[in-house]
């Protein structure tokens, strides 16, 4: 068993994600790491480690109202970056039984057929975003992830929860600043405030206005008992599926883009049929993960793993996109993006109970969205050298700040 080493302090910026990756490898399996505010952490970047974990909800709980004592003892305040992360009730921050009913409940609304039936409707938000890009068109560089990668995720999301268009931005606004480690204690409480009113007032909008969206059946579905899912479980569901689900989805775009983009043997290949679609897909999963360090995890008593002692109640991370990347699983070319690759391993939609419930919708709109972008235009291509794309301001995701991107490929250079 090794000795916890000195933490490495993770870059709110997000400047270099698979550079830290790189040295948190150092430390072996697991990492010891500080988040802002001097919170001690570990971060897990090992696939073995990392499935063991998510696999094992008696050791490693998600719920910090039972399990983190400095949440507990209110050492955390609500100006903490990352405190939606702890505070909001969801999914996400319950284990077991209480897991397994919000899970079952949400179930209910969100079936495989409901996605299924959406695929119509994806493939006209889609032909919509593109006609007004190319409408918009004037040989500038335009923004990709603003236009299309955030766009469509939003949209959807929006949609299928039945979020009139008026209440939209302050919706979708605590989600953006959720994954933001930069922003400041007096943004971030507010932001936790902010949030919660928003969705609330869109809960009470439904249950006035009910229609044939997500929202209303959460509010509908029950469990045999007569139990349903109380004001701050909705709010909290609401919370993470409209935020972490668009936010996942926008990344997966836009990494697929820049790759696509940047390689123009591959998209050949692609386009050819010599190489899949889905084949693109899972590779993009695995080498650019959408997630960087997602929170929270805390062990429930004192536990070794990864050859490393974690003591009952310290705080874990996931680093997700380090996983796909973990070499022992994929090899010396881990950090190499390549769809013909035989195994494409990766955890990128979680494991066991806590496996995303939207990968099906999330996949199906990549698969509309994608192959559509570079079917309307063939010659789009980066406005930058991609070395020069800038992250986007968190170590929670791993993103891109813009894709400027010329729709129809660089204007000749005329002297």
């Amino acid at each position: 068993m090794s000795e916890a080493k000195c933490p490495y302090v993770l870059d709110p910026l997000g400047t270099d994600t698979h550079g830290e990756t790189k040295k948190l490898r150092e430390q072996g399996p697991i990492a010891r790491i500080e988040l802002p505010d001097g919170v001690l952490a570990w971060s897990v970047h090992d696939y073995e480690v990392a499935r063991e974990m998510m696999g094992d909800q008696e050791l490693f709980s998600k719920n910090p109202r039972k399990n983190w004592p400095a949440y507990i003892n209110g050492e955390i305040s609500n100006g903490w970056p990352l405190i939606t992360w702890a505070a909001m009730d969801t999914m996400a921050t319950q284990d077991g039984a209480d897991h397994a009913r919000l899970r079952k409940l949400l179930l209910k609304a969100f079936t495989q057929r409901r996605v299924d039936s959406m695929r119509p409707h994806i493939e006209r938000t889609v032909t919509e975003l593109l006609d007004k890009m190319a409408a918009d068109d004037n040989g500038e560089p335009m923004d990709l992830k603003a236009r299309f990668h955030m766009e469509l995720p939003t949209r959807l999301m929006c949609d299928l929860f039945g979020v009139p268009e008026e209440r939209r931005e302050k919706v979708l606004e605590g989600g953006h600043k959720n994954i933001d480690t930069r922003i400041s204690s007096d943004v971030a409480e507010a932001n936790l405030e902010q949030w919660q009113i928003a969705i609330g007032e869109l809960v009470q909008y439904k249950r006035e206005n009910p229609g044939d969206d997500l929202t209303t059946g959460m509010i509908a579905a029950k469990e045999e008992d007569g139990s349903r899912l109380s004001d701050s479980e909705m709010i909290g569901t609401l919370h993470l599926l409209l935020g972490a689900g668009s936010e996942t989805l926008v990344n997966a775009l836009a990494h697929a883009s820049v790759a696509l983009m940047s390689d123009r043997e591959l998209l050949s290949r692609v386009r050819s049929g010599e190489t899949k679609w889905e084949d693109v897909f899972e590779e993009t999963l695995r080498v650019e993960s959408p997630v960087a360090h997602l929170p929270f995890r805390f062990a429930t008593r004192d536990v070794e793993i990864g050859g490393v002692e974690i003591k009952q109640g310290d705080v874990i991370l996931v680093d997700f996109a380090g996983i796909g990347r973990d070499p022992s699983v994929n090899g010396s070319t881990a950090d190499e993006f390549d769809a013909a690759r035989e195994t494409k391993t990766h955890l990128s939609f979680g494991h066991g109970v806590h496996y995303c419930l939207g990968a099906r919708l999330a996949k199906s709109a990549w698969m509309i969205g994608i192959p559509s972008l570079f079917e309307r235009f063939p010659d789009i291509e980066l406005a930058v050298d991609r070395k020069d794309l800038v992250g986007q301001g968190s170590f929670v995701v791993n993103g891109h700040a813009t894709v400027p991107a010329y729709l129809h490929g660089k204007p000749a250079t005329t002297v």
